[in-house]
């Protein structure tokens, strides 16, 4: 593998992301899959409406927790790359390129893979097919199953329209994710609301049990469940992979990690309780397009078919910006040497790392094959891990740099707010591997691969 040191004069980044757009960023990276397609399944392994909101609660303290870690760790490094830059400085080269490799599998292109599907399977309202369960050719069976259909080809094909958007400028990109975010955001408003006002649900679906479809115990499957919520929270770091192109970034950034995890936990809430009004957890097991069959009960089929496209469209936000946020984590690491080198070039008119969005895109292409709820795992598994180091990281850049920043909100009642997000995310892992070994040991062998990579790859160079 050829590592070319990159030239001072080739064309850079640009500092052109103000507030709003890095907290559109985030709010969209946020708001996807996990909120319109993993309740269903929660309903089924958790059995309660309660649990179902109690575990939604703890995994925004939980994003909360990392987002003001992650704001104090931003405005000490203002520098595009996120935990690769962070686990670098702290823990040296290898655990950099370690967390960027994962980064590059399980933090983006399988996100952006899983968001796609879920876009899929919401237009399955209009269109049968593109329901992920009508995939006409399956090949394996279980969690090694590969599946090919039409919702499969159009998640694809959505995937490649906005990574080839985004080779032609963050500008351009940034304007369409701004109005994106917007869209969303008045959505989701406009479902809760009208919900509660004018839909047709039940409050007494939140005292109706139903019968668990999980044979897991409750606390185990708890921690399992928060796995994929915290994949649908995951994203409250997304603006500082793109620090090096926000402006006024020590200011800006734990402004908008702020604000853009707080909007979305208000925003989940409200989902989550509307779609338990709406529906009886009964109906709602399995049921990956839970936002289509609530609006369904609310409104009727007819106006559950313009929902449904609404919410398919949130879910293009949500493309939009983990498209945009992967290729500067990757530009990060080959500006330093530490991936292959065309990552790092950037294109001299349009100012973005082509080689690093296409590479991207091509893989969450392939990954769109593989099972929805295995992905979930997969992702949620790699995202614990290496989120749970960064915060970790803290400790040690306090211990050795005396001139080091600290963040007000992080020194309250220091170590509680990252010795807690740690002690859950190690949980998680622990009960993620003993109920779902393939996904969570395939996690895990990302990173041993990575290791293996640098050791007789990069470093033997």
């Amino acid at each position: 593998m050829a590592i070319l040191q990159k030239p001072a004069s080739t064309p850079a980044l640009l500092r052109q992301l103000g507030f709003f757009s890095a907290t559109a960023l985030v709010i969209s990276n946020m708001v996807g899959t996990g909120i319109f397609a993993t309740t269903g399944y929660m309903a089924g392994d958790l059995g309660s409406a309660g649990l179902i909101l109690a575990c939604w609660g703890v995994g925004a303290l939980f994003a909360l927790a990392g987002a003001l870690s992650y704001s104090e760790l931003g405005i000490n490094f203002p520098s595009s790359g996120g935990e690769y830059v962070y686990l670098t400085h702290a823990f040296g080269p290898e655990w950099g390129f370690m967390t960027g490799w994962v980064s590059f599998f399980a933090g983006f292109s399988a996100p952006i893979a899983v968001t796609a599907l879920a876009f899929s399977d919401y237009l399955g309202h209009f269109s049968p097919s593109l329901k992920l369960a009508s995939a006409t050719a399956t090949f394996g069976s279980g969690a090694l199953s590969l599946s090919l259909g039409r919702g499969q080809l159009l998640a694809s094909c959505l995937i490649a329209a906005f990574t080839i958007l985004n080779c032609f400028g963050l500008g351009r990109a940034a304007k369409v994710q701004n109005v994106l975010t917007s869209t969303k955001l008045l959505v989701i408003a406009a479902f809760v609301l009208l919900g509660f006002g004018a839909g047709s649900g039940s409050w007494s679906h939140f005292s109706e049990a139903a019968a668990r479809t999980s044979t897991v115990s409750l606390p185990a499957q708890f921690f399992v469940s928060l796995l994929w919520v915290m994949f649908g929270y995951s994203g409250w770091n997304a603006a500082t992979y793109v620090a090096e192109e926000v402006r006024r970034p020590e200011r800006t950034l734990p402004l908008a990690l702020a604000a853009g995890t707080g909007i979305v936990a208000a925003a989940y809430m409200g989902l989550n309780l509307v779609y338990i009004y709406a529906t009886p957890l009964k109906q709602m097991q399995g049921v990956t397009a839970v936002g289509e069959l609530s609006a369904a009960n609310l409104f009727g089929p007819r106006v559950a078919g313009a929902f449904a496209a609404l919410m398919a469209l949130c879910l293009v936000s949500t493309v939009s910006a983990e498209v945009t946020v992967g290729p500067r984590v990757y530009y990060a690491m080959a500006k330093n040497k530490a991936f292959f080198s065309a990552a790092a070039i950037v294109h001299p008119r349009w100012h973005t790392p082509v080689a690093a969005i296409l590479s991207q895109g091509l893989c969450a292409m392939i990954m769109t094959l593989t099972p929805f709820r295995e992905l979930l795992t997969y992702i949620g598994m790699s995202l614990a891990f290496f989120s749970a180091l960064s915060v970790a990281s803290l400790f040690v850049y306090r211990r050795r740099r005396p001139g080091w920043q600290r963040l007000r909100a992080v020194d309250f009642a220091w170590p509680l707010i990252p010795v807690a997000y740690i002690l859950v995310a190690v949980a998680m892992m622990v009960f993620g591997v003993l109920q779902h070994p393939v996904a969570s040991l395939t996690a895990f062998a990302t990173v041993g691969a990575g290791a293996l990579i640098y050791h007789f790859g990069l470093r033997a160079e």
